[in-house]
């Protein structure tokens, strides 16, 4: 099972749902009510269960227009930052927002069939 979750990346730790968990994780095992290595199991459960829930239940479709501030590729992974941006959800509801980051990476990992 270890192996299986190995394979997720640990990006939606840094949501608000997230930190969240990892926050409720770290006062549990503070006081002594769970282990570390089941708070490890519990946050790698959480990157396999968010990652399969997006790529299966959100149908929804997004379009964004604004200015490429930064860009840059490291270890298979696409950063931008995107300043004075404007989102079109579903071409319905527009969004505005000075300064969003977005991390794109590859559904498999380097060295992966």
């Amino acid at each position: 099972m270890a192996t299986d979750a190995a394979k997720y990346y640990e990006l939606y730790r840094r949501s608000s749902v997230g930190g969240t968990l990892a926050d409720t994780l770290d006062h549990l095992i503070t006081e002594r009510r769970i282990e570390p290595q089941l708070a490890m199991k519990i946050l790698a459960n959480f990157d396999k269960a968010i990652a399969e829930v997006l790529a299966d239940k959100v149908k929804a479709r997004l379009t964004f227009k604004g200015h490429l501030d930064t860009y840059r590729f490291c270890d298979e992974v696409w950063t931008f930052i995107i300043k004075d941006i404007n989102f079109k959800l579903d071409n319905t509801h527009t969004v505005h927002a000075d300064r969003v980051k977005i991390v794109s990476c590859n559904t498999k990992r380097p060295g992966e069939a």
